[in-house]
């Protein structure tokens, strides 16, 4: 044996197998030559055709003798391997394979170790598919995990009086989600911002004279510059745009102070309403008719049309960025402030003016609710600016097959009172929604295929800070990451109706979701708590810029929901914003069943999520775009044939803008037929079908504004010139046509895109 390896080795030696062989030359000197592969036979045939001088080939006979000892060697190793092999086995004892049950996915395998001692043997069998839990297991393990006898205890244990924005309670309160997510084993981290939240100043208390009269109020609106202005005071309603249209056919608002009723529209949309009509400053009321609680509560809100800290506008507040000062175009250029409803009717008692022609312009105080304009107030707002450091809380729980994409469910701390609807009950869920979910992986064998995100926000009171400074942090990866938020903040603020505000991808979520879980009046489910009529019609309402899930929407393009138990469908809870907003009130507005509606709410946010990460398919419904498109799509031509016929608008033409909806509709449809003809279980099949859907939503929002002038740049859901409506009733001929324009390519590239494959995309513009 020894001498056939050193006559094997010597015969090796003799040959070189280097990819560069020096060959020795007919003067004994050595050159380089390149041995090239056997896919290149045909190159080398032609090289030697051509005689070319970089190849040089042995001689015949040389290169016959080399074949032939080569294919002699590699025998003699074949025929050695054997023998070793051979021996080797029989010495070597045999063991039985340990098999072990692996608990977490019940399948039968073997240790690494094991396996490397039995490769001669036969091969261990492939371990046994991971059994799937049916729909109906995993909601009925969901709603047996999420009890109102849980919530009782988790209500109490996270509440506290005093939460405000970056105070020792919401650190304490943050601190407590994190040890409870380190104790299900989520991992968690926190998101670090430091903004400025405005204070009322408690040296220089805010001030409101009235003829010889004066107030101090104690409740204030965020965000309003501080400052002193006197003007008449006029009575305008709620202050929305055809408010002010009657009222200024009757009374000159330029240099008026306004004095408004809350309600129908958002603090900040009211302010800015009252400074484009030339306003010195506001006065905001709850009407006993709105708002029938005590008529000395104070109301609490901020006035900074936008999200986030206004003073770092598209960009986030760590403490590493290094930006020069900037302002949020949203901040309010006049002084508001907000008083009780007795202040209010004090005001209207001697206000005078004409008396308004519109009915509706009365209020519940027995005055006349004149417009006023005769007489002064003067008006001092004290506000200081503090910063402050601020903690997000976040916990996942990972995904089995695309752990990288993201169903977040989120819900602010923080509150100015109480909070106990508004902050409280939204925390309890998400703390119970992260046990039972977490429960279902460890215990119950769920395998959610996309990894579930649970998030406790901060500064959600001054304009959901904490969440949209994380949305900016993470601007460039969460449209691609994150699939869907679901808000858990005012969940319960009643009992017996229900509302809801939705991206249209997400009505089919919500209709399956309201047919599923059972209502909180006992028998049936949601749905059918309903009676008779369009669901959509009763349940959908428009997403209000206050709403904490509308940065997401309308700034990130991600498909996002707020819903809540109400009252009734007509009746809202009014404690929101007060002091008022406590364990007794919400209490007496769900007939003493808070616990068991929080436990309802809870079943239907985690169903909403149990459904986006268990199917193979995204339960987006890319069709349910197209009606609100086609509306959207008619008022601009309608505006642009009123504006044509007037003469003030020539060669203009909302023709492309159509065919680019109908774009929009035939990429859906497609969309809509293939998940009809794909094989739903191919994860391939349906990554690509998701990977269409899930950028429906980003791709609506306008590349053509700056997030930092115009953050939210959705086409149908934003807010500027940009926006859909918003050429609908444009009087700028000259912008009008630019947008009209920058519009109808956002339609297009956004149908481009939900095509996928570039070669099928029908451009007809």
């Amino acid at each position: 044996m020894d001498r056939i390896r050193s006559a094997f080795n010597g015969m090796m030696r003799s040959e070189r197998y280097s990819r560069f062989t020096l060959q020795p030359t007919e003067n004994g000197e050595r050159h380089a030559e390149v041995k090239l592969s056997d896919d290149a036979t045909d190159d080398i045939m032609e090289l030697e055709a051509q005689g070319s001088p970089s190849f040089r080939p042995a001689p015949q006979r040389q290169s016959q003798r080399t074949v032939l000892c080569v294919i002699l060697g590699a025998l003699l190793l074949f025929v050695i391997g054997i023998l070793i092999g051979y021996a080797s086995s029989r010495k070597l004892p045999s063991e039985p394979v340990n098999c072990e049950l692996n608990k977490g996915a019940q399948t039968v395998g073997t240790t690494a170790a094991q396996s490397t001692t039995t490769t001669t043997s036969k091969p261990p069998a492939a371990p046994a598919p991971e059994p799937q839990l049916n729909w109906k297991q995993l909601t009925q393990f969901l709603a047996e995990k999420l009890t109102s006898q849980n919530f009782k205890s988790t209500l109490k244990d996270f509440y506290v009086q005093k939460r405000s924005a970056g105070s020792e309670e919401d650190m304490r309160l943050a601190n407590r989600i994190v040890d409870t997510f380190k104790k299900l084993e989520m991992k968690p981290w926190t998101d670090r911002h430091y903004v400025q939240l405005p204070m009322p100043d408690s040296q220089h208390q805010t001030s409101i004279q009235f003829r010889s009269e004066v107030f101090k109020p104690t409740g204030y609106l965020a965000y309003s510059p501080p400052g002193r202005v006197q003007g008449r005071l006029v009575y305008g309603n709620y202050g929305r745009k055809e408010d002010l249209d009657v009222v200024q056919m009757d009374v000159e608002l330029k240099g008026s102070v306004l004095l408004l009723r809350a309600g129908n529209n958002t603090f900040a949309e009211q302010v800015n309403n009252a400074a484009m009509r030339g306003a010195a400053g506001v006065l905001i009321y709850p009407d006993p008719e709105d708002f029938p609680f005590n008529t000395d509560t104070e109301l609490y809100g901020h006035v900074h049309l936008g999200s986030g800290d206004p003073y770092t506008p598209g960009f986030p507040s760590f403490n590493h960025t290094q930006f020069p000062p900037s302002r949020s175009s949203g901040l309010p250029t006049i002084p508001a402030q907000t008083i009780s409803s007795n202040v209010a009717k004090t005001l209207l008692q001697n206000i005078g003016g004409p008396a308004s022609k519109q009915s509706s312009f009365k209020g519940g105080h027995s005055v006349p609710y004149t417009l006023g304009g005769a007489q002064n107030v003067t008006v001092e707002v004290n506000n200081v600016l503090v910063n402050k450091e601020i903690h997000n809380v976040f916990g996942v729980i990972k995904g089995f097959m695309d752990p990288d994409r993201y169903i977040v469910l989120g819900a602010q701390r923080d509150a100015w009172g109480n909070g106990y609807a508004k902050a409280n009950v939204g925390t309890s869920v998400l703390v119970e929604l992260a046990k039972a979910f977490h429960e279902m992986v460890e215990k119950d064998g769920f395998r959610p295929r996309r990894s579930l995100v649970f998030a406790s926000w901060s500064a959600g009171e001054f304009g959901s800070i904490g969440a949209t400074e994380w949305l900016e942090g993470y601007i460039s990866s969460n449209d691609r990451n994150v699939l869907t938020y679901i808000n858990l903040d005012g969940v319960v603020l009643g009992r017996g109706g229900f509302i809801a505000s939705a991206s249209p991808l997400l009505y089919s979520v919500l209709e399956s979701t309201m047919k599923e879980v059972q209502s909180p009046l006992g028998s049936g489910t949601v749905y059918s708590m309903l009676g008779k009529g369009n669901w959509e019609t009763q349940v959908l309402r428009p997403m209000s810029m206050d709403d904490p899930a509308y940065p997401f929407l309308a700034f990130s393009g991600i498909p996002s929901v707020s819903f809540h138990f109400i009252t009734s469908q007509t009746e809202s809870y009014h404690y929101y914003g007060t002091n008022l907003d406590t364990e007794d009130h919400l209490s007496y507005q769900t007939s003493q069943h808070t616990s068991e509606m929080t436990a309802t709410a809870a079943q239907f946010a985690g169903q909403m999520a149990l459904r986006l990460v268990h199917d193979h398919m995204l339960s987006l419904d890319v069709r349910r775009y197209s009606r609100l498109l086609t509306n959207a799509v008619f008022g601009v031509h309608k505006r642009i044939a009123e504006l044509s016929q007037s003469g003030q608008l020539k060669d203009v033409s909302p023709e492309w803008l159509s065919r680019a909806r109908g774009s929009f509709k035939r990429a859906a449809d497609d969309i809509s037929n293939a998940v009809s003809n794909t094989d739903l279980s191919d994860p391939e099949a349906c990554r690509i079908l998701n990977d269409r859907i899930r950028g429906v939503e980003h791709c609506l929002l306008s590349p053509y504004v700056s997030p930092i002038d115009t953050p939210f740049r959705h086409l149908l859901f934003g807010r500027g010139s940009h926006t859909l409506a918003a050429i609908s009733v444009s009087n700028d001929t000259k912008e009008l046509r630019t947008q009209l324009a920058l519009a109808t390519w956002t339609l297009q590239g956004c149908a481009n895109a939900m095509v996928g494959n570039l070669w099928d995309t029908d451009n007809e513009i």
